[in-house]
């Protein structure tokens, strides 16, 4: 385990400070405690980055690297990362906030799952032979893309990380790695176990730094071939358009306001559990949190009270401590922004049911209470604008029309879940629904081999599963050759 917090800018297998010298604060959300300051990379350190990852694509000793060895060094890296699985949850709960439940049981876990995965896709990437008139062979190579750049969120640092990280390793990319400003410091760590795993100078490098400075950077830069992007909707269209001028391959994995549909016939305490998972877990700092819920009449005023019960039992409290399950939010911007919504759900005439209040664990840290508004419409800002804090928001229905319609009136489409008895309704309603993903009697369920992204403004593009990988991390070459003089 390391004894030291990383926070250097980590290029071609090596520890550098900024090119300009700058650093910032990195700072623990549950106590407003500095953690460390962090090397501000900037385009000078992109620039030095993509250097290295094209160094590194140029090298016979990545770019001819047998598959077989790519597995092998993937394989190393996920043990690598169980070994420091303390450290790593340690690291992700101070820097975000998330309880160190959630970050070491569930996160690292799913990391060390993640990187198993993709290491055994890597000796399994084929081409095809082609039947083609005349006398001529044709087939086809899927080839690396390129130079990577993938940036990622302050909610899941380490998850999205690996999202994007593993498949585009295990197709023979280099990465350039740009975390949140506000989450650095496992993604730093992810670039030393690499190195220590065994990969090459280049192949994968980190640079933190900021979304205008670093972020942009990566973005614009021409020895660049593609970005995967998962963040805000409103950053996502600004990636968008600066990557079409190098015309780059670009994947984007954005917002959302994801809908969790009840129905009378669902099993209403299984519901209750699943919606407060859907919300409150990770703080609702989720791009899929359920936090629209929308609840048939005929059990609406029961659903409310048990789910209220159950928000007031999601306990605050030190993110580090076992019992704990609420964490502490981001950072203060993100704590005003949460309260600022939970302002504009009384204003918009939404009841506040319970929470909605700030909270302190031995007088610090960046807490709110588990939120629950009740008599919610479709039209409040509640119900449009994604919060990314534990705020729900309950909406009332009638039939099976009513909750598609309220469901599908949104300009976003991650994910949805649908809780019924009736095996048939289940189906219409996840044919119908515009999103990525729909759990049915479940939330917030996913699987390395399971794709996941968006329709509408939450993006387009998928992280996880073989052919999201192929589609994203490949390029398809046909040769053709004449057999026949």
């Amino acid at each position: 385990m390391s004894t030291e917090i990383s926070t250097c800018i980590w290029i071609h297998n090596e520890a550098h400070d900024a090119a300009s010298g700058d650093t910032f604060d990195t700072t623990n959300p549950a106590t407003g405690d500095l953690i460390a300051p962090v090397a501000r990379g900037a385009a000078a350190d992109i620039d030095r980055a993509v250097d290295s990852a094209r160094q590194a694509m140029a090298s016979p000793a990545w770019r001819h690297m047998n598959p077989h060895k790519r597995a092998s060094l993937l394989w190393r890296l996920a043990d690598l990362i169980k070994e420091n699985a303390d450290e790593l949850g340690a690291l992700e709960t101070q820097d975000n906030g998330k309880t160190f439940f959630e970050s070491r049981k569930v996160d690292v876990n799913s990391v060390v799952a993640n990187f198993r995965y993709f290491a055994g896709m890597a000796d399994k990437i084929q081409g095809e032979t082609i039947p083609v008139p005349g006398p001529f062979l044709n087939y086809t190579l899927r080839e690396p893309v390129g130079v990577v750049g993938a940036i990622v969120p302050w909610n899941y640092p380490l998850s999205l990380a690996a999202w994007k990280v593993a498949p585009a390793l295990a197709c023979g990319n280099a990465v350039v790695l740009k975390p949140a400003e506000q989450t650095p410091l496992t993604a730093i760590r992810l670039g030393e176990l690499a190195a220590e795993a065994g990969f090459p100078p280049g192949v994968l490098n980190v640079v933190p730094g900021f979304g205008d400075e670093a972020g942009a950077a990566l973005v614009a830069h021409p020895g660049v071939d593609a970005i995967s992007f998962t963040g805000s909707t409103e950053v996502g269209k600004i990636v968008a358009r600066t990557a079409a001028d190098t015309l780059k391959k670009v994947s984007l994995e954005l917002g959302g306001k994801s809908p969790n549909i009840i129905f009378a016939d669902a099993d209403v305490r299984a519901a209750v559990r699943g919606a407060g998972t859907g919300i409150f877990y990770g703080k609702g700092e989720v791009c899929a949190a359920g936090s629209r819920i929308l609840v048939e009449r005929a059990i609406y005023d029961d659903f409310v009270e048990q789910f209220a019960a159950r928000a007031e039992k999601t306990t605050i409290g030190d993110p580090m401590d076992g019992t704990t399950r609420l964490g502490a939010i981001v950072s203060e911007a993100q704590l005003e922004r949460v309260l600022g919504y939970v302002e504009a759900g009384k204003n918009d005439g939404a009841r506040l049911v319970t929470g909605g209040e700030r909270a302190f664990v031995d007088g610090k840290g960046n807490f709110v209470t588990a939120t629950v508004f009740a008599d919610v419409s479709n039209e409040m800002t509640i119900a449009r604008e994604e919060i990314f804090g534990p705020v729900a928001a309950i909406i009332p229905f009638e039939g099976v029309d009513e909750a598609i319609s309220i469901a599908n009136a949104t300009e976003y489409g991650l994910a949805a879940g649908v809780w019924t008895r009736d095996a048939g309704k289940a189906l219409r309603v996840a044919r119908d629904l515009q999103a990525g993903t729909v759990w049915v009697n479940t939330y917030n369920q996913y699987d390395s081999g399971s794709p996941f992204g968006g329709y509408k403004a939450s993006g387009y593009g998928r992280d996880l599963g073989v052919q999201a990988a192929l589609d994203k991390y490949t390029q398809v070459k046909s040769v053709w050759v004449a057999v026949d003089g």
